[in-house]
């Protein structure tokens, strides 16, 4: 019987990487996890925490404003962006310290190396050259930002990964991507006082979002100053004496202190060695994995963006736990894909759980739309022009409900809830039984009773 260093090694300590591990020596594996940059991963280090972080301080400006319409007298507000940095800073440092504390707890060897892959049980580490054996490898190294290496003057532009270090915050902003990266840091840079600029190739930002959404987005973006250039992409970019200057398809200059990409993200395997092991990869880089989250090599495995299924932070935290249990722990399960909920932290912020509109009609064909548009009571006294959107997806033959859509404040915090009636299988009957909690925005989504029909279409 062969004798390997580790009974599991684990390339990338992401959010899946990490709980995969933790998971694999809870139930007695000997575990090693190897991290080039820093734990905690995208998520927690450039991704969804920081950005949440710059989210919020945003959002002041508006409370600041409203605060007028309730009684309060305010001297005029200061941003500071260092300040805000380095506070964001201290909170990744302490997360990064909590996931290390969790590895140390469960005794989970923490190599601070890059590691690739060097055959179906071996791994190389890159400044040691050591290389160690394992039964099984579990890559987790997560997603990259998309740029376009072949654009002139593509050196001049930053992603989500550097807008997080910027040492002072830019007064314009023109951001290329209509996704939900995109849209959130045009939110994040409106409300901190910046002039942005939004240049997607699409007709419409949030391609795969529920239409009613992408177009209150649109208008709230346009409504707070945001200027959205549709169906036309970047030519060149040229640095000059006054800054960033990118033409758009059509010749127009755009000028900005930061032109910052955020067309999408591809999964990180490039240099880990996959394809020489016998891993096979699609045509975006992704390891190719069945249910179990295994590769065409036995051996390997993987889990999160690396696999391009549902790039959520969740959902790996949640793939690499059925990959431990599974594995390690003698306890046989996998993910159901079906009903996650996730959000797009813009301002005004979205919701969203199970089926858009389109994928409904196109899945259940007869489907029963229940929507209400409002002022949030805040949104009176302060008197501010925004509106919140609730949205319901019946099927009709059943009654049950297969997509909650909501835009505005709080939309996340209300259909995280909403996402566990769904997953129950719950009716609009259901909805129609619960009492409403009032005053609250959410009482919307149990007291919506008018049907909407389009134009054109027979009310059912």
């Amino acid at each position: 019987m062969q004798e390997f260093d580790y009974d599991l090694f684990v390339i990338g300590a992401g959010s899946g990487g990490v709980r995969a591990a933790r998971i694999a020596a809870s139930h007695g594996a000997r575990v090693a996890i190897a991290e080039e940059y820093r734990v905690g991963g995208t998520c927690v280090i450039r991704g969804c925490v920081p950005k949440k972080i710059l989210v919020y301080a945003s959002r002041f400006a508006d409370d600041f404003e409203d605060a007028a319409g309730f009684g309060w007298s305010l001297e005029r507000p200061k941003f500071d962006w260092p300040t805000l940095i380095a506070a964001k800073d201290n909170e990744l440092a302490r997360l990064e310290g909590a996931y290390r504390a969790t590895l140390d707890k469960f005794h989970v060897e923490l190599v601070m190396e890059r590691a690739t892959v060097s055959g179906p049980n071996e791994v190389k580490l890159a400044q040691s050259g050591r290389i160690v054996s394992a039964k099984i490898i579990l890559i987790a190294t997560g997603g990259r930002p998309n740029i376009d290496p072949k654009l002139p003057g593509i050196e001049h532009v930053i992603t989500s990964n550097e807008a997080f270090h910027l040492k002072e915050m830019p007064r314009r902003v023109v951001i290329a991507g209509g996704g939900y990266i995109a849209v959130e840091f045009a939110s994040i840079f409106n409300g901190l006082g910046a002039d942005v600029t939004l240049i997607y190739r699409g007709g419409k930002i949030l391609r795969g979002f529920d239409e009613d959404l992408r177009d209150a987005l649109t208008a709230a973006m346009t409504k707070r100053g945001i200027r959205i250039v549709a169906s036309q992409v970047f030519t060149k970019i040229e640095k000059t004496g006054g800054g960033l200057v990118g033409y758009s398809t059509t010749g127009e200059a755009l000028t900005a202190d930061a032109i910052m990409f955020a067309i999408g993200r591809s999964p990180n395997t490039a240099g880990l060695g996959l394809e020489a092991a016998g891993v096979k990869l699609d045509g975006e880089g992704a390891v190719v994995v069945d249910g179990a989250s295994q590769s065409s090599v036995p051996s390997i495995y993987a889990v999160g963006d690396v696999t391009n299924r549902v790039n959520l932070t969740p959902v790996a935290i949640r793939e690499g736990h059925a990959f431990a249990d599974t594995v390690f722990g003698n306890k046989h399960w996998s993910v159901d894909y079906s009903t996650i909920p996730t959000a797009v932290f813009a301002t005004p912020e979205i919701g969203t759980v199970g089926f858009t509109e389109h994928e409904a009609r196109a899945q259940f064909g007869e489907v029963d739309i229940y929507k209400g548009s409002f002022r949030p009571m805040k949104a009176i006294l302060a008197g501010r022009d925004e509106r919140m959107l609730m949205k319901l997806i019946v099927e009709r033959k059943s009654d049950r409900v297969v997509g909650v859509h909501v835009f505005g404040p709080d939309a996340a915090e209300i259909v995280q809830m909403a996402a566990i009636a769904l997953r129950m299988g719950a009716t609009k009957a259901d909805f129609d039984q619960t009492m409403a909690l009032h005053p609250s925005a959410g009482e919307e989504l149990v007291t919506l009773r008018e049907k909407w029909v389009a134009p054109g279409e027979a009310a059912g």
